[in-house]
C-alpha cells in the first residue's frame, strides 16, 4: 500500500533504522535478510532525500532528519496497532491476546499472585507477559513495547494516562536475633548500622532510595540486591538493617522469616504505585478488561 508515493510497509523498517541504529539489528528484529533491509534503507533514503543513517567513525548515526522522525513514526505505528487490537467485544475466556506488563519484582510478589488469581476464576485465557522495568519504563509505552506499566506514581509520564492502584509503607527489618529487635531503632542505630538495599538495574536509586537522597540521608550500605523480595533473605543470620515495603515484610514473615518489623526512625512518604497505560489504548475493551483486572486484585491486596 502507498501513501503520496511512499511505500506504507518501509515506515516499519524506518522505525526499527531509527530505534535501532543499525541495518543488521533491524533486519534482525524484522526477520529479514540484511541485504533485504540494506534496500529498505536505499529506497527510505531516495524517498526522503536523506541518508536516515550516517557511518560517523566505527559507528551509525542518525541524520537531523531521522531524529525528526523518530517520534512521529513510532506514533504512527502505535496508533495502529492499537486500532488492530481494538476488536468488537473481548471475553477473556475466549480470547489469546497477549498482554506485555513492566512490573518490578516487588509488584511481581505482592500484587500479581491476586491478578492471576482474580484472572483464573473468570477463566482467563489471554497470555500474561510480565517484563523486568528498565531505566525509563515510559518509553516501553511510547515504543508500543509494553501494554501497561505499574510503577511508583513520581515515575509515571504526564503524557500517557495513569491511576493509582495501591498505596504502601516502608518499615525496617532485622534478624530476630539481632539486638536491635529488642531495642528498638533510633535514628542514630540507624545510620551507624549496615544496610541491604535494592539497586533497580539501569538505575542508581529505587523509591525509598530516592526518597533518603531528598533527605540527605546517607546509609551506610554493606549489601546491594538488584531484587526487593531477596531482602528478608539476606537480612536472616545478620545484624544488618533494610528499608521494606510492609506488604512485602508482611508476606516474607507468614512464609516463616525469622524478622522483625520496626518503625522507621525516620518519616518516609507512603509508596503510591500507579498503571500507566498508552492513551490509544484508552477505549481498548481488552485493556479495560485489564485494568478492572488490576483493580480487583489490588483491592484484594
Amino acid at each position: 500500500m502507498h501513501f503520496r508515493k511512499l511505500d506504507l510497509n518501509l515506515l516499519v523498517a524506518l522505525d526499527a533504522l531509527i530505534r535501532l541504529q543499525s541495518v543488521s539489528l533491524a533486519a534482525e528484529e524484522l526477520h529479514l535478510s540484511q541485504s533485504a533491509m540494506s534496500h529498505s534503507l536505499s529506497r527510505l533514503r531516495a524517498y526522503f532525500n536523506d541518508d536516515i543513517l550516517m557511518k560517523v567513525g566505527r559507528n551509525m548515526m542518525l541524520t537531523a532528519l531521522a531524529e525528526q522522525l523518530e517520534h512521529p513514526i513510532r506514533d504512527i505505528l502505535i496508533r495502529i496497532d492499537a486500532s488492530i487490537m481494538m476488536k468488537p467485544g473481548f471475553d477473556p475466556a475466549l480470547s489469546d491476546r497477549e498482554f506485555r506488563i513492566c512490573v518490578s519484582d516487588y509488584i511481581l510478589n505482592t500484587l500479581i499472585p491476586y491478578v492471576l488469581e482474580v484472572a483464573s476464576e473468570q477463566g482467563s485465557k489471554v497470555k500474561m507477559n510480565f517484563l523486568p522495568q528498565v531505566s525509563d519504563p515510559k518509553k516501553e509505552l511510547d515504543r508500543g513495547s509494553a501494554d501497561l506499566l505499574i510503577v511508583p506514581d513520581v515515575f509515571c509520564s504526564e503524557d500517557q494516562p495513569s491511576e493509582t492502584l495501591l498505596t504502601d509503607e516502608f518499615a525496617c527489618i532485622v534478624w530476630n536475633q539481632n539486638p536491635l529487635a529488642q531495642q528498638g531503632l533510633t535514628r542514630e542505630s540507624f545510620l551507624v548500622s549496615s544496610h541491604v538495599c535494592m539497586q533497580p538495574p539501569h538505575s542508581d536509586l529505587s523509591f525509598e532510595g530516592y526518597c533518603f537522597e531528598k533527605m540527605g540521608i546517607k546509609r551506610q550500605v554493606e549489601v546491594l540486591t538488584y531484587s526487593f523480595s531477596s531482602i528478608p533473605n539476606l537480612i536472616e543470620g545478620t545484624n544488618r538493617i533494610a528499608t521494606v515495603q510492609k506488604k512485602l515484610i508482611k508476606k516474607a514473615i507468614s512464609q516463616g522469616a525469622e524478622l522483625t518489623s520496626l518503625a522507621a526512625p525516620v518519616e518516609l512518604p507512603a509508596l503510591q504505585e500507579s498503571m500507566q497505560w498508552s492513551r490509544y489504548q484508552n477505549t481498548d475493551l481488552g485493556m479495560i478488561w485489564l485494568r478492572e483486572l488490576m483493580r480487583e486484585a489490588a483491592r484484594r491486596l
